[in-house]
């Protein structure tokens, strides 16, 4: 399964980056290295420096697949490369500064779709494009649609993946086997399957349950309390796995001010109707305040962010550009996968239409700041809520670490049953501002970004999420009341009061994404 080979990469990617933050791991390529321009043909009839029409190539596949609904016809792998040249080359940001190699030099589709990208540098050093991508377009409807993938229903967070290996559960989805099972978020992974998990050499056994290719698996894992050194034994057995992604609001009252907290972890179709109700709960008990918690969001949906920043701002935002995209020169007034002409996603006072009716009046609640609790996790459609409400005045906190750093997006399309992400635009907001390559950061933030008002503070696994002792949300309840950090910010990483206080880490999950997306 092509889902299952991907993740299964990270994994031993991830291994490379040791114990850094954020997604350094992922900004690798895997296994590939940038080949030179062959001198010669290989016969496949590539002719340098003319790359014809992506049409020209599509669905010519070395597997066709079998079904009325399909166009596929046979070919080879060499077919399914043309089409990716011709495709990247059309349509991706920085098409200049690909190298044209041809594509009868490299014999799979996952190897030549990783060198038709730009290998150049940010001004900071990190790899311009980080974010290049494929999935199983069968795994990934499900997923984008609905949040539906094979699993257990736990996200880790992964603080080392080569030995002594520590991943700890950040949290787990309801009615799910991980969820009903009790994981605590804190707990770190012992063994799996009798295979030690900090220093046990058989990856192929962890790998295999970590990620399993097929429902109905079951495989053992041990877990341990950092804190008391207890361990638990469970057996989980995979399933299709829906996510929620709100899973947590509540109103916590501080003083004379109401305080709207918000978990928030996936920018999916799904999200719209709990995303409206949470803020319909929000306006009828009169919030004052917001703490919008995507730590681990690590995108999705542009519409969706451009709803939810839309319900933050209010009415006077509404018709104001929240997003504004730019693709390659080739494509300055057009849209090259639509074919529409340019023009600005606006705030808007009614739902995108994804699984409640398009003419649905949106809750709004009219604030002129939001604090969003942020880490390296949070990220793409993420990044847009925030540069979005900035470009209208919202005074947007930090509370946590810097974010990821990708103002770029992509549209998923489809060939030969894959599904290719390849960056083709990068988003801007109402004052023309998309410039966060390094992400946005909270001041003191180890990793420094777009500096914003807030308060640097790590990730307190040792508390529940949306817990108000968990540290984060303590501190940003704080910054609300007082306007400063308080010992809950820098002071954490000095003087840690719990194993897991000054702890660095990230939380890679499979990238969603569909339509105009940023993930």
């Amino acid at each position: 399964m092509r889902r299952t080979a991907f993740l299964i990469a990270m994994v031993t990617l991830v291994s490379c980056g040791g114990g850094s933050s954020g997604p350094a791991e992922p900004e690798v390529s895997v296994s590939v290295t940038q080949p030179s321009t062959p001198t010669a043909s290989t016969g496949s009839g590539w002719v340098e420096g003319d790359y014809g029409d992506a049409v020209d190539f599509e669905d010519t596949c070395q597997n066709p697949r079998a079904g009325s609904e399909f166009s596929d016809v046979q070919g080879t792998v060499v077919d399914e490369n043309f089409w990716i040249r011709a495709y990247s080359f059309d349509t991706y940001l920085w098409f200049d500064e690909i190298e044209d190699v041809d594509p009868g030099t490299v014999s799979s589709t996952e190897a030549y779709f990783e060198v038709m990208k730009t290998f150049a540098l940010s001004p900071s050093g990190n790899p311009k494009d980080k974010f290049h991508f494929t999935y199983d377009t069968e795994e990934w409807e499900k997923l984008s649609q609905s949040g539906i993938s094979a699993g257990y229903g736990v996200e880790f967070y992964r603080v080392r993946s080569s030995p002594p290996r520590q991943w700890l559960v950040a949290y787990t989805e309801p009615n799910t086997p991980a969820g009903d099972a009790g994981l605590i978020r804190g707990w770190e992974i012992a063994s799996v399957d009798g295979v030690d998990f900090k220093e046990g050499s058989d990856t192929d056994v962890l790998n295999a349950a970590l990620f399993p290719e097929t429902l109905g698996e079951v495989h053992q894992f041990v877990f341990r309390d950092v804190a008391s050194g207890e361990t638990t034994s469970v057996d989980l057995t995979s399933q299709e796995i829906t996510s929620t992604p709100v899973q947590s609001v509540k109103t916590i009252p501080r003083g004379n001010n109401k305080v709207g907290y918000l978990l928030f972890n996936d920018h999916i179709a799904t999200a719209e109707a709990q995303l409206i109700e949470a803020f319909e709960g929000f306006k009828s008990q009169g919030i004052s305040e917001l703490v919008l918690d995507m730590r681990y969001n690590g995108g999705g949906y542009l519409d969706i962010a451009r709803m939810l920043a839309s319900m933050v701002a209010g009415e006077e935002a509404v018709g104001q550009t929240f997003s504004k995209l730019e693709f390659n020169s080739k494509y300055l007034t057009q849209n090259p996968i639509t074919g529409r002409t340019l023009s600005p996603s606006r705030f808007t006072s009614t739902a995108p239409g994804f699984v409640v009716s398009s003419d649905t009046d949106l809750p709004l609640l009219n604030l002129d700041r939001v604090v969003v609790i942020s880490g390296s996790g949070t990220c793409s459609a993420s990044e847009a809520v925030i540069n979005g409400l900035r470009g209208v005045g919202v005074e947007v906190i930090l509370i946590g670490d810097t974010t990821c750093g990708k103002p770029y997006g992509f549209y998923g399309i489809d060939n030969c049953g894959t599904t290719y992400f390849t960056i083709q635009f990068k988003g801007v907001n109402a004052a023309g501002f998309g410039d966060y390559t390094d992400g946005f950061s909270p001041p003191g933030a180890e990793n420094s970004g777009v500096e914003l008002s807030g308060c640097a503070v790590g990730d307190d696994l040792s508390k529940p999420l949306g817990d108000i002792n968990e540290a984060r949300l303590t501190t940003a309840l704080n910054y609300l009341e007082t306007g400063s950090c308080g010992i809950n910010s820098s002071g954490m990483r000095s003087k840690p009061t719990h194993p897991l206080s000054n702890l660095k880490g990230f939380v890679l999950k499979p990238e969603p994404l569909s339509g105009a997306v940023m993930r």
